[in-house]
């Protein structure tokens, strides 16, 4: 006999609908302008995997900054040096991939937004320093946490969906500046810590985040016939 339950619990997209949404993230991710304020969540994601290796290796947060451009820097003290450097682009790849993989479950789209915003706020509090960065902060809180006041929340899993894919997305293209860039951003101070060449740590950056998007997709085609 037919379950009914996990198709009430399942948001877990058709194939057809997973590929619209990721050309939709994919659009968005190169509109010049309109792109911006959504490479801030790839951007806080990125900041904040930093900070989360510096707490996790022993060290303090004592700053993040971010920048109209999508840019963004986390200032730490102490800590492993390596594995915080590396996490930034390894991280906002795996932030997508999770947030993708919470928005396939519908009973729990509510908590899943609710835990981000919470995040968002609390990064604020804890870390925000200047005005731009708290106004940042502040705009992604209350895209994460007004949609819990709406009582129908089938849409909001496309939306997270469409968001984590384009945090991927995101992450998966911004290590790419880094090449040819000898002196600047984290692949050259990793060739620095540990004497590997830069371009193999954006390779092992961009394999990473091709991995996740493969695992998104992986979600949808294994997706059950009793889900649908």
């Amino acid at each position: 006999m037919h379950d009914p339950k996990p198709a009430r619990l399942s948001a877990i997209p058709s194939k057809g609908l997973f590929f619209f949404e990721l050309l939709i993230a994919f659009l968005i991710t190169k509109l010049p302008i309109i792109s911006i304020p959504f490479k801030w969540f790839e951007s806080y994601f990125h900041e904040i995997s930093h900070g989360l290796a510096a707490i996790a290796s022993g060290g303090i947060v004592t700053q993040i900054q971010l920048f109209p451009n999508g840019a963004g820097l986390c200032f730490t003290q102490g800590g492993f040096a390596p594995f915080i450097t590396f996490s930034g682009y390894f991280g906002a790849a795996l932030w997508g991939y999770i947030i993708f993989l919470l928005a396939t479950w519908r009973a729990g789209i509510k908590f899943t937004l609710g835990i981000l915003g919470t995040t968002v706020l609390a990064s604020l509090i804890f870390w925000a320093r200047d005005l731009l960065t708290i106004f940042i902060l502040i705009s992604l809180a209350v895209v994460f946490l007004m949609p819990l006041k709406f009582n129908n929340v089938a849409w909001l899993n496309s939306l997270l969906r469409t968001l984590g894919l384009m945090i991927v997305l995101n992450a998966m293209a911004s290590p790419t500046i880094l090449f040819g860039l000898s002196t600047q951003g984290d692949a050259a101070k990793l060739s620095q810590l540990t004497w590997l060449p830069a371009w193999l740590w954006v390779i092992i950056w961009l394999v990473f985040s091709c991995t996740m998007l493969w695992m998104c997709w992986r979600r949808v085609d294994d997706k059950k016939p009793e889900t649908v």
